[in-house]
């Protein structure tokens, strides 16, 4: 392909994503699934056209989702993976065969999906409703390019819930659960019990469920749904099970007892031990889908899937001298395995934590788990019109931490720069950015122009 048309293709990637734009954000998602049924019956139903694994829960929905798709590829299917949100560009949401849909793919799916999203615009504006959101239209385009492509399996990562969330309108034949705790209580219920009510609403008739450790009140509801069902239930710890894990250069080294085999000395290039058992969720949901959970996996395709896969703004590295780490927890329990894994797989004499973090999170509570690691805190903000503004952040953070470790800025270049200045000058100094999806996202893309791994500080 020649660079006039990448560059043709990539602007009209740009001008359907804007599109997109233009539709209700996700930030407040329409608690309906017929507006979504009603556009994939005008586009053919595409979400039948590969079966499905669908994944849910509160943290590592999307660590989790990527491990299903790696060890899937490496057992020889073509893999189609939706995940939310995107760090740098929308088309990092779709992926074909692990890597991002292209720009000619999504602007053409797009352009032949326009016409039938606006029948069902006009349809619901005629009913009284709102038109498609954002999240509707993007979740059919990506049935659209999955059966375009076409693949052999969907890998589905829920937005927000599960019930009511425009990827249900799937049918997964494995409904796959990683930790459910307490976020989006405006949404999704102020319970640990009414959020996996909710997330349950996955569960379809017949399907294998397999779901990480759980608060009692969350796995009673979800058993509960599946026998609804006629659903089974794989349980970490009772069915599958992380049996050890071992500090490694880049990673770690698992042993996993999965459904049906053992799975021994699996490197895994991702840190702290959540990550570990992530992908012991993983392993038990493709032996799920591969062999309803009674035919072990060939050892050479878990080694192969799990060595490759990638979770970006997931512990993941992005700056060298010196040492920058992004994150993308944006929870408390997200907070409390960062801090965990960087204390566990890493050796900083000091580190400053770069913050910021949207208006409807429980920041409070993030900053509560940050705050035994972190030297300093620079508190910053965001492109998006959620983050929370720096001085009331700033005041927060300040009623945790010392209030004279707690510096503000306005714009987050800045906040990032000064972070690497200071970490250069003097040895066993790191950088953790954290808090927000967006600005772990503009920290990537900032690393990636700059050169930072590799490359001066400043």
């Amino acid at each position: 392909m020649s660079s006039d048309d990448e560059e043709r293709f990539r602007e009209a990637a740009d001008t359907a994503y804007a599109e997109l734009l233009a539709r209700v954000g996700e930030a407040t998602p329409q608690p309906r699934l017929e507006a979504t049924r009603r556009a994939v019956e005008l586009l053919g139903d595409p979400q039948r056209s590969a079966p499905v694994v669908h994944i849910t829960g509160t943290n590592g929905k999307t660590s989790t989702s990527r491990m299903i798709e790696s060890l899937l590829r490496a057992s020889g299917l073509k893999t189609g993976l939706l995940t939310s949100p995107h760090l740098v560009r929308v088309t990092e949401r779709i992926m074909i065969e692990g890597r991002p849909v292209s720009d000619e793919a999504f602007a053409r799916n797009w352009d032949d999906i326009r016409p039938y999203l606006l029948i069902v615009d006009a349809e619901l504006i005629a009913a009284g409703e709102a038109p498609l959101s954002f999240f509707e239209a993007l979740t059919a385009l990506a049935f659209a390019i999955f059966a375009d492509a076409p693949v052999d399996v969907m890998v589905l990562e829920v937005g927000m819930g599960g019930e009511w969330d425009s990827t249900n309108v799937a049918d997964g034949q494995v409904a796959v659960f990683t930790p459910i705790a307490l976020d989006h209580v405006e949404r999704l219920g102020r319970t640990i019990a009414e959020i996996a009510r909710t997330k349950a609403g996955i569960i379809k008739p017949a399907a294998s469920v397999v779901t990480a450790i759980q608060p009692i009140e969350a796995l009673d509801e979800l058993r509960e749904a599946a026998e609804h069902d006629e659903a089974t239930v794989a349980v970490e710890r009772v069915d599958f099970a992380l049996e050890s894990t071992t500090v490694a250069v880049g990673g770690q080294v698992i042993d996993v007892r999965g459904r049906a085999g053992e799975y021994r000395g699996l490197y895994l290039p991702l840190y702290g031990d959540h990550q570990a058992q992530n992908a012991g969720v993983a392993i038990a949901a493709v032996e799920s889908f591969l062999g309803d959970g009674t035919r072990a996996l060939d050892p050479d395709v878990v080694a192969e899937g799990l060595a490759t896969a990638t979770s970006p703004g997931r512990l993941q590295l992005i700056g060298t001298e010196p040492t920058v780490i992004v994150d993308a927890a944006h929870n408390p329990h997200g907070a409390a395995a960062l801090a965990n894994a960087i204390t566990e797989y890493f050796d900083f004499d000091e580190i400053t934590v770069v913050l910021g973090i949207l208006r409807e999170k429980d920041a409070h509570g993030i900053v509560e788990e940050l705050a035994p690691f972190a030297t300093q805190f620079f508190v910053t903000t965001t492109a998006s019109e959620r983050a929370r503004p720096v001085e009331e952040l700033a005041d927060l953070v300040g009623g945790v931490a010392p209030g004279d470790t707690v510096f503000s800025f306005t714009d987050a270049g800045l906040a990032l720069a000064s972070a690497r200045d200071w970490a250069a000058a003097a040895p066993r100094r790191a950088v953790v950015v954290t808090g927000s999806i967006t600005l772990v996202g503009e920290a990537i893309a900032l690393a990636d122009a700059e050169g930072w791994k590799g490359g001066d500080a400043g």
